[in-house]
């Protein structure tokens, strides 16, 4: 390999594991999104994390704010048993969606390589109306208090730009391994 393809793979690299977290790095598709969480089909529930807005600490994720989206399809194998002749996505993978998104945009590179994150409580969950087959699913949220491997993220989901759910989320968060020991 040539020393300026070596670069270009480094460089490429860099921008995914181990790269410090910072204003330029607000934008998270699926393979970057897979290269973070331990998730994946059928229970990877966030299909992109639009943009991420640091607080006034570069050192705290306090402040951090976030917007995801999951496209909601038919093909979601939930759906088969939730409900037959009517489908609604179950209120339980809407949170769990919120969690992943903000798992995301909490993530800290420098300290994990890959991130487990446990929902270690969940406050004042509203569902206000039917997540079905062909909604995308917007998730908004703000990190509103970081304990270091412990955070509280307050989310909001959205519809066509109405609102469909929300709940404060308190998050466990470590490097692969530590959650589940």
């Amino acid at each position: 390999m040539s020393e300026k393809d070596q670069s270009s793979k480094e460089a490429k690299n860099s921008s995914v594991v181990g790269a410090p977290i910072g204003p330029e790095d607000t934008n998270f598709d699926i393979m970057r999104i897979m290269k973070i969480l331990p998730h994946r089909y059928p229970f990877l529930l966030v299909d992109k994390v639009l943009d991420v807005e640091y607080g006034p600490n570069p050192k705290s994720r306090t402040g951090r704010t976030f917007r995801g989206i999951k496209c909601v399809t038919f093909n979601e194998q939930f759906f088969s048993g939730h409900f037959p002749g009517l489908p609604v996505m179950p209120g339980v993978l809407i949170v769990e969606s919120m969690a992943q998104a903000a798992a995301v945009a909490c993530y800290l590179p420098a300290a994990y390589e890959k991130t487990e994150v446990a929902i270690a409580g969940i406050k004042e969950a509203k569902f206000r109306r039917p997540v079905v087959p062909g909604d995308v699913l917007e998730i908004r949220g703000k990190c509103v208090r970081d304990g270091g491997t412990m955070l509280s993220v307050s989310c909001e989901c959205f519809v066509d730009g109405q609102p469909v759910a929300s709940a404060t989320l308190l998050a466990k968060m470590t490097g692969a391994g530590g959650v589940f020991k």
